[in-house]
């Protein structure tokens, strides 16, 4: 019997700059109607065979969700959460090989959700993905 493998490599391969990267909502103050934006970027670079690069971005939702793309911080202290939204820019594209670019990712907590919500901090940590 003869055991036959093989490991097809993608023409491109892209990775982020760097590990990590914060997206800081900062205060939210319930006395004031109106919904709390941050943006927050990281870089990336696509590698490989291929003189363009496809590529496509991913999260995994986050470590609380509610359902598919509902992230939710939790508070600090209590089981109580907080919903927010997540954009990238770009979603997707073609980059030329080796050239760097930027992701954008912006962030939207309604005023809905946390006026109403228990005094605290909260978090939650999104794993996002660059595909291939």
């Amino acid at each position: 019997m003869l055991a036959v493998t093989a490991t097809v490599l993608s023409k491109s391969n892209c990775k982020f700059d760097t590990n990590t990267s914060t997206l800081n909502f900062g205060a939210l103050d319930p006395a004031i109607p109106s919904d709390v934006n941050a943006t927050a970027s990281v870089g990336y670079v696509c590698h490989g065979s291929a003189p363009v690069a496809a590529f496509l971005f991913t999260d995994d939702n986050g470590r609380n969700p509610s359902g598919p793309g509902a992230r939710r911080m939790r508070h600090a202290a209590a089981p109580e959460f907080l919903p927010y939204g997540l954009a990238f820019s770009p979603v997707s594209g073609t980059v030329p090989k080796n050239v760097h670019r930027t992701l954008t990712i912006s962030g939207t907590a309604r005023w809905t959700d946390f006026r109403g919500a228990m005094a605290g901090a909260y978090t939650d940590s999104v794993v996002i993905s660059i595909l291939p």
